[in-house]
């Protein structure tokens, strides 16, 4: 069986603690729920393990974990994006995974 693949971008204005905490918990969640996982970060430092649109075309599960409009938006313009908060990914990744993939399950 085909390994599931989840990406997710976490970005807030500062892009210091709660973005690479948050990028930390949804990427521990999801290898623990069997994913193969890429988290790009966007900040003061700019955006960092950017995601390619192969990365993106293939992943089963997107996930914005963001506090700001991040940059080069456009480029999940054709995705199902779920979106989140910083704080709720910190606090709580692995179910929200889960509930996404109810949501998937139920069409």
């Amino acid at each position: 069986m085909a390994e599931k693949k989840l990406v997710a971008l976490c970005a807030c204005t500062m892009g210091l603690a709660h973005t690479f905490m948050a990028a930390q918990a949804l990427e521990d969640a999801a290898k623990e729920m069997g994913y193969e996982v890429k988290v790009e970060t966007q900040g003061a430092d700019g955006i960092q393990n950017e995601l390619t649109p192969a990365e993106i075309a293939d992943a089963d599960i997107i996930i914005h974990a963001v506090a700001i409009e991040p940059q080069n938006n456009e480029r999940f313009d054709d995705y199902e994006i779920y979106e989140i908060g910083l704080q709720d990914a910190i606090k709580n990744a692995a179910g929200i995974i889960r509930e996404i993939e109810e949501m998937m399950a139920e069409g």
